[in-house]
């Protein structure tokens, strides 16, 4: 085997693509463990956005001002990539390039954003602007909104209907793919990475990591990342008059200015998908996290309150999924030792866009090829690791106290229901 791919998400799914493009006649297998999807790829809000990382301002914080421009950037070209795939490919995935919303909800959530946007404009990054609380209301309607920073450049998809159509595009162009195929040890011989499964060993000359929120079942990748639960609500389609008071005839992809942020979208039939609010943690190796009676309650509650027409709506369905989450909140991926293997991870909630692209950086890694994608600072950076055990747990608990804290502060008195 020329390549294998750990992980059946968007970036294995991405990698296995690009490198067949590049390289048409390499041997490539994708091994995963569930289904193509079954991780953060076919769970999540399903926005196609340009955020990295938590804000623009904390990556400002911590990598300095012109590489948090050159991050801003990059997830541009990977809105953009991701969208010219889906249009070339014929992807299916319900998608609309219908632009973002970041909501403010009360005057410090309005100040937080507007401090974002002028950031953004001091970096030189355009395409962002303020709406007022009057141009934002014929927009979406709702009571608790104060403004929002808009963003033209973002979509809504199906993230599980992407993922699926993926397998279809990837299996006629002579990829290999092995769903219930778990890798349980990873080891090198004889010039070749070994890769051990239920049904056998897999050789092969270069190894693709893209294990994101299980990356630390792998030793090489044990404290790079933790893995963190959101959790979604779906209502049942929104009525005809409900959806006249709501407005929202653009259908916006819309977030939040919270630690924890709600993140909310209109899918193609005109349900309301909400998730966010609050987060789930495991210790150890425990992935069992995915319900969360409490949280889904609370994002029920936020719903009617946000669009008080909806008091009366059912809600359908409810899920959960971990994301990869790096200590300094930011993605990273690379060489991990030699140039045999490459990884990536650290989504933190914003990887539809970025791993795509990051798949295409992956591909140039792994084909030892120099590019504007792999100069990027975020590749082969050193990652501030998580520290061990009783340790990490506290670190965990703390940052989680913290961003609670915060979000209280910052939700009073406006929004004390969305707590």
């Amino acid at each position: 085997m020329d390549v294998a791919i750990v992980g059946g998400g968007f970036t294995g799914l991405s990698s296995a693509y690009h490198l067949k493009q590049a390289e048409p006649d390499l041997r490539i297998a994708i091994l995963e463990s569930q289904v193509v999807g079954f991780g953060a790829s076919g769970r999540n809000g399903g926005f196609n956005m340009t955020l990295f990382g938590l804000t623009l301002g904390i990556t400002a914080l911590r990598f300095g001002r012109r590489k948090a421009r050159a991050a801003h950037l990059y997830m541009e070209k990977a809105v953009d990539l991701l969208h010219d795939l889906v249009g070339e490919l014929n992807l299916d995935c319900d998608y609309e390039h219908r632009g973002f919303l970041r909501v403010a909800t009360s005057e410090k959530y309005k100040a937080r954003i507007q401090e974002e946007i002028e950031l953004a404009h001091q970096l030189g990054l355009e395409g962002i602007s303020w709406l007022d609380k009057h141009q934002l209301a014929r927009e979406v309607n709702s009571p608790m909104y104060l403004g929002a920073w808009w963003e033209p450049r973002c979509g809504i998809l199906n993230p599980a209907k992407l993922a699926w159509s993926w397998k279809d595009k990837l299996v006629p162009m002579g990829v290999d793919l092995y769903e219930s195929t778990p890798v349980t040890d990873i080891s090198k011989g004889s010039g070749k990475v070994l890769l051990d499964t239920p049904g056998g060993r897999v050789r092969a000359d270069k190894v693709v990591m893209a294990t994101n929120a299980w990356s630390h079942f792998f030793p090489g990748l044990r404290r790079k990342q933790i893995p963190v639960w959101t959790h979604i609500v779906l209502t049942e389609p929104i009525s005809g008059r409900q959806f006249e008071q709501i407005g929202w005839q653009h259908r916006q992809g819309i977030e939040d200015a919270r630690n924890l942020v709600h993140y909310y979208r209109l899918t193609a039939d005109n349900r309301l998908l909400m998730g966010g609010r609050d987060v789930s943690l495991s210790s150890g190796t425990d992935m069992d996290r995915d319900l969360s009676p409490p949280v889904f309650d609370g994002l029920k509650k936020d719903v009617r309150q946000l669009f008080p027409v909806l008091k009366d709506i059912r809600f359908t369905h409810e899920w959960g999924g971990p994301v990869s989450v790096p200590l300094d909140m930011a993605p990273a991926l690379g060489y991990l030792g030699d140039k045999n293997v490459v990884y990536s991870l650290g989504c933190v909630g914003h990887g539809v866009s970025l791993t795509h692209l990051n798949g295409k950086t992956l591909c140039d890694l792994v084909l030892e090829r120099r590019t504007d994608l792999t100069d990027v600072f975020f590749v082969n950076r050193r990652t501030l690791p998580w520290p061990p055990g009783v340790l990490k747990n506290m670190a965990v608990k703390a940052i989680m106290r913290y961003m609670h804290w915060e979000d209280r502060r910052f939700d009073a008195p406006a929004v004390s229901g969305m707590e």
